[in-house]
C-alpha cells in the first residue's frame, strides 16, 4: 500500500497546534521543522509493514528539502509530491487540491475536511486527523492493518 501524508497542520504545526517531537542538535542545526508526536514511529511502522510512505503537500517547499528533513528524523521517504509536482501531473478540469490516484496512492492522511470532500467526489481514500486527536496514529494503523 502507498500511504501519503500532508505536512502543514497534519504533521507540522501551523494554524493548528499540537505536541511535537523534541529535536536533536542536528535537526536544529539544519532547521528541520518540528514534527507531530507519533509521526516518526507511525512512518517507521508503516514501512516495516511493507508500505511505501509519501509526503503529498500543497506547499512549494522543494522536494529535496522535505526529503532531507525527514531523513534527519530517521525516515527515508519513498516520494515527495509538492504543489509543483501536483500541478504537472494532475490534469483534471475541476482541479482538486490533492489527487492521490495520479500518483497511485492508496490512502491519504490530511487535516482538511475539504480534502475529505474531494476524496468523496473523486473517489480516493482519506483519513482526516484533527489537531486534538491524541490517538491519531492508532486510528491510522487500525485502518491499514
Amino acid at each position: 500500500m502507498i500511504i501519503s501524508f500532508d505536512l502543514d497542520d497534519t504533521l507540522i504545526p501551523g494554524n493548528k497546534q499540537f505536541d511535537t517531537q523534541e529535536r536533536t542538535f542536528l535537526q536544529k542545526l539544519f532547521k528541520a521543522e518540528r514534527l507531530r508526536i507519533g509521526t516518526i514511529e507511525l512512518m517507521k511502522t508503516c514501512q516495516a509493514k511493507g508500505h511505501k510512505v509519501y509526503v503529498y503537500t500543497t506547499s512549494y517547499r522543494p522536494p529535496r528539502k522535505i526529503w532531507w528533513m525527514f531523513y534527519l528524523y530517521g525516515i527515508k521517504l519513498d516520494r515527495v509530491i509538492n504543489q509543483q509536482v501536483h500541478n504537472k501531473f494532475v490534469r483534471l478540469p475541476a482541479k482538486p487540491s490533492k489527487y492521490p490516484p495520479a500518483f497511485n496512492i492508496d490512502l491519504h492522511i490530511d487535516d482538511s475536511k475539504g480534502v475529505e470532500m474531494e476524496g468523496n467526489h473523486f473517489n480516493f481514500r482519506t483519513i482526516i486527523v484533527s489537531e486534538d486527536n491524541l490517538n491519531w496514529t492508532e486510528e491510522i494503523l487500525g485502518v491499514i492493518g
